[in-house]
């Protein structure tokens, strides 16, 4: 039997003994679906009026005001400014319960879009000091646009509802900018996200290149830590037609390069867990003719197991000193996590599975897809709440998802044909979870 068949087996077991034991009358599936065909023009609107204003990390001011302003009107508790653009909704159901939450994220990218798109962002704003474009190429529109439908219906469902949702919309998950301590999940528990209510459970998604109408995901480790490493090289300044009259840095991030590549591919056994460390940049020089003093270079490395990926860091930082001695340089070396380890609870993944095939269909579930190096914030949530984030594949109409453009790319879209699809794997995981009885 497979992971995949084991998986849905023990969460309809599962399924059936909670009904047993007497679990909250269920709202149908068709009155969900109903309240989802409803919404959705409103969901699509939404989807392309964030796409065509998108803002960064830390600025999404507008997107927040226009989240706020939405839950309000539904009659909703809200709280702004947490993490200084996030917005909490609370939605209390007509009767006491569990707490579950759900999370979206709002801020976009330092990319030009090239979608062709008639709603394609234009937008501007500042990054690292410089003004750059500014598009939603990973899909965040969708997810609040998706978020907000969610309680459009569950905020209709009120006096059906025995419980508390907490709609969570997260500014800066793609990383904390530049001369800030924490990205957006972080400061939002630090400033008391998940608090007041406390939550019992925290579900989140994200749209990527998949066959669309799809969902995957797998328990346990399902998407890398994400650390950002930075090398600064220190040398000696000369003339090009004289490099043994310093100290060459240049020649040393060469060395730097190929050995960060090696440490991976022959210190790591990859048939334990995926591990990926790039150097992604190398800025050094100013003339042609000019062996500069100093070579700054930075990179990412994503892994999945805690203890090897300190034994990595620290096996890289001595080997970095010693390439740098052997040219004559020194090296300062610091690392910094951007996010930790996706870490899907084992147990409420196997529930989730039939939850999500009852907003999907049969046969478009995968709850043991293999792992992803790409990183999510969403981890720190878990690290507070047991948890689960899953992927929407969301790739367009007839496009092989290998050969679709990834997230990050100037040409990323999100086939809104999955937009409602987004809005009931919502919907029905926090009311599918708010019936289970606590025992």
């Amino acid at each position: 039997m497979s992971v995949r068949r084991r998986l849905l087996l023990s969460a309809a077991v599962l399924g059936v003994l909670l009904t047993a034991q007497g679990a909250a009358a269920q709202v149908p599936a068709a009155t969900v679906e109903a309240a989802v065909q409803r919404v959705l023009p409103e969901v699509v609107a939404w989807r392309r009026d964030l796409h065509q204003h998108p803002e960064l990390g830390f600025a999404e001011t507008r997107t927040a005001g226009v989240v706020a302003d939405h839950l309000r009107a539904l009659g909703l508790e809200v709280r702004t400014g947490v993490g200084k653009t996030g917005v909490v909704g609370v939605l209390r159901g007509a009767r006491p319960g569990r707490t579950v939450a759900l999370r979206a994220d709002m801020d976009a990218l330092p990319v030009k879009e090239a979608t062709g798109l008639p709603f394609a962002s234009t937008a501007t704003g500042t990054y690292m000091g410089e003004t750059v474009p500014v598009a939603h190429a990973c899909g965040h529109d969708a997810h609040v646009a998706m978020l907000m439908g969610a309680a459009e219906v569950l905020a209709g469902m009120k006096d059906q509802i025995a419980g508390t949702v907490v709609f969570i919309f997260q500014p800066a998950e793609e990383g904390a900018p530049p001369g800030e301590p924490l990205g957006g999940a972080a400061l939002m528990i630090q400033e008391g996200a998940l608090k007041d209510p406390a939550p019992e459970a925290v579900f989140g998604l994200h749209v990527v290149p998949g066959v669309p109408g799809t969902v995957f995901y797998r328990p346990q480790g399902f998407m890398a830590a994400s650390d950002r490493v930075d090398i600064v090289l220190h040398g000696k300044q000369t003339h090009g037609a004289w490099p043994w009259k310093g100290v060459d840095v240049v020649a040393a991030a060469a060395s730097v390069i190929q050995t960060v590549n090696t440490l991976t591919a022959r210190t790591i056994d990859p048939t334990t867990t995926p591990t990926v460390f790039t150097i992604a940049t190398v800025d050094a020089g100013v003339r042609y003719n000019i062996i500069p003093d100093q070579a700054k270079l930075s990179g990412t490395l994503r892994t999945f197991d805690v203890a090897q990926r300190d034994a990595l860091v620290a096996r890289a930082e001595t080997a970095i000193d010693h390439v740098a001695a052997a040219h004559g340089a020194t090296a300062d070396f610091a690392v910094r996590q951007n996010a930790a380890l996706v870490y899907n609870d084992e147990a409420l993944s196997a529930w989730l599975a039939p939850v999500l095939e009852e907003a999907a269909g049969a046969g478009k579930v995968n709850p043991a897809t293999p792992p992803t190096t790409v990183a999510e914030d969403f981890s720190y949530f878990q690290r507070m709440v047991p948890g689960v984030f899953y992927h929407l594949g969301g790739s367009p109409d007839g496009v092989d998802p290998a050969m679709a453009a990834p997230n990050h790319s100037p040409e990323f879209d999100v086939n809104e044909k999955v937009l409602p699809l987004g809005v009931k794997t919502h919907v029905f995981s926090a009311l599918r979870f708010l019936e289970r009885p606590r025992s």
